[in-house]
């Protein structure tokens, strides 16, 4: 099956460098960094030990961000290697690491595509003494390579959803093969590691997720702050990391919102920003970019104005400190739902769709601490917003309710890192 698997890399990747070209005209990153994609890279100073930690894009590099920081503390004298296979991850990685990277205490590059020859090209380049993959990222060809060259693998921040669960049970014969090849598996919850335990991964521990250990920088906060002036008294419904189809069914019901409230709506994928844009002006909703405030403390947004679409990247904490109730996207199709944890940790009620597969166990632990609510379409969203923004009682409870329960899952970071220790002493 792995033969196989590799065979159809090899077919695809004709389309797969048109696909890049092609998402490239909007997402110009796209077109960057090439040779990297396909094993090859810059020269590079010999280093005493080298930690590669894998993060696909924004959500998985934001999660890494505490277990790096960790290990660099803990470790003085490794390099960090950060890979990615997105354009917006690398960006954001370059945001929250420029200091790093200055001080060549840390390295990005794409990872190449998962094929045997650029696999061995990559690791042997870079000599690291740990892997460490992030979420749900099992490469076969990846950890065939790590285990020939005998890097030392783990899965930190594992999560694996009952659909992906049955996803996996078709490629059965890879995924075991996959699974077996980690040293460790750091599972985010107990259903989590007994769905990995179904593959045959071996030394699997519940530490919790990473993202509760994210915390809001200081700037972000302040920033949110005068995004907070800038809007004035208003009343604030965030919709956050929306996806294709959602905004059309939230800008429809708009009406039903609270007249003096406004609409802070922040698209999940950049490449959107302008396709959004263009559905409000064409719904003819008066409507101000973020991009286009340049400076947040001599800008006023006028009471006419119904929406203000977040089309900016590494601002996330800054939206949801500016707003009084967070929706989270991804939920209201059935695209599995985003993360909760950032909204819960800056004390914001949340609101949540029913599609939530990919963030059951926190949604449903949000859920129960009286943190978040769920919600079945977008009417019921606005009307729960407007039941919330009118009930200052219970607005207060479920944002105290959802600081609580942020800081409550704190210390996964810690948890993970005593299970990488040993790894990497060795």
């Amino acid at each position: 099956m792995r033969i196989l698997y590799s065979v159809i890399w090899w077919l695809v990747l004709p389309f797969v460098l048109f696909r890049l070209y092609w998402r490239g005209r909007r997402e110009p990153g796209y077109r960057e960094h090439i040779p990297e994609r396909f094993g090859f890279f810059p020269a590079i100073h010999p280093a005493g030990r080298r930690i590669w930690v894998h993060a696909v894009s924004v959500g998985e590099t934001r999660a890494a961000e505490p277990l790096i920081r960790a290990l660099m503390s803990r470790f003085p004298d490794c390099e960090i290697l950060l890979t990615h296979m997105t354009p917006t991850g690398r960006a954001t990685g370059h945001k929250l690491f420029q200091n790093e990277k200055k001080s060549g205490r840390l390295v990005q590059v794409y990872l190449p595509y998962d094929t045997n020859m650029m696999m061995r090209r990559f690791i042997r380049h870079y000599r690291p003494c740990l892997c460490i993959l992030l979420e749900t990222e099992i490469w076969p060809n990846l950890i065939r390579q790590c285990t020939c060259h005998q890097v030392k693998l783990a899965l930190v921040n594992a999560r694996l959803s009952e659909r992906s669960l049955k996803k996996g049970k078709k490629i059965r014969s890879i995924m075991n093969e996959a699974a077996r090849g980690f040293s460790v598996v750091a599972a985010q919850t107990e259903t989590d590691a007994d769905r990995l335990g179904q593959f045959g991964a071996g030394n699997i521990a519940v530490t919790g997720s990473v993202k509760f250990d994210i915390e809001p920088s200081a700037t972000a906060l302040v920033k949110g702050m005068k995004l907070r002036e800038c809007i004035g008294n208003r009343p604030v419904l965030m919709c956050a990391s929306t996806r294709n189809g959602e905004e059309a069914r939230i800008l429809d019901v708009l009406e039903q919102l609270d007249r003096n409230a406004l609409l802070l709506l922040v698209p999940r994928h950049p490449q959107r920003f302008d396709d959004v844009a263009g559905m409000i002006r064409n719904r003819k909703i008066p409507m101000i970019r973020r991009s286009t405030l340049h400076d947040l403390s001599a800008n006023a947004l006028s009471p006419d104005t119904r929406i203000l679409l977040g089309d900016s990247m590494g601002e996330m904490f800054m939206y949801y400190a500016a707003c009084d109730i967070a929706f989270i996207g991804g939920s209201l199709e059935k695209l599995g739902g985003q993360n909760l944890i950032e909204a819960c940790a800056v004390g914001k009620p949340v609101l949540i769709g029913p599609h939530t597969f990919n963030f059951e166990a926190i949604t449903k632990d949000a859920i129960a601490a009286h943190a978040a609510i769920r919600i079945t379409s977008a009417t019921e969203l606005m009307q729960r917003a407007n039941e919330l923004l009118s009930d200052q009682t219970l607005h207060q409870t479920m944002s105290d309710n959802a600081r609580l329960f942020a800081e409550k899952q704190h210390g996964a970071t810690e948890r993970t890192l005593e299970l990488l220790i040993p790894l990497i002493e060795k």
